[in-house]
């Protein structure tokens, strides 16, 4: 499973991208069960998020859905974050 994240916005305005890709992982399982979670309670739209907010576009194998601060669910907010950390 490839896990995109593009995260925009923000007060300086820079995006950022990283993905990562669980085949072969020890840790797929947790992986495929958290970006399933995230990408279910996602918007098939960019949602109108706060000034100096960040907007997020997650894809999930070819699947996109979109979010935005503050209104993030627990499971989107924790793949983010994972994402964001360990992807390339």
């Amino acid at each position: 499973m490839r896990i995109q994240v593009r995260r925009t916005g923000g007060f300086a305005g820079i995006e950022r991208h990283a993905e990562v890709e669980t085949a072969g992982r020890p840790d797929a399982d947790e992986w495929h069960a958290l970006a399933e979670r995230a990408v279910a309670d996602g918007r098939s739209t960019p949602p109108v998020g706060v000034p100096d907010g960040f907007s997020y576009q997650l894809t999930v194998d070819g699947r996109t859905v979109y979010a935005a601060d503050p209104r993030l669910t627990d499971e989107q907010r924790a793949l983010i974050s994972r994402v964001l950390k360990e992807g390339a």
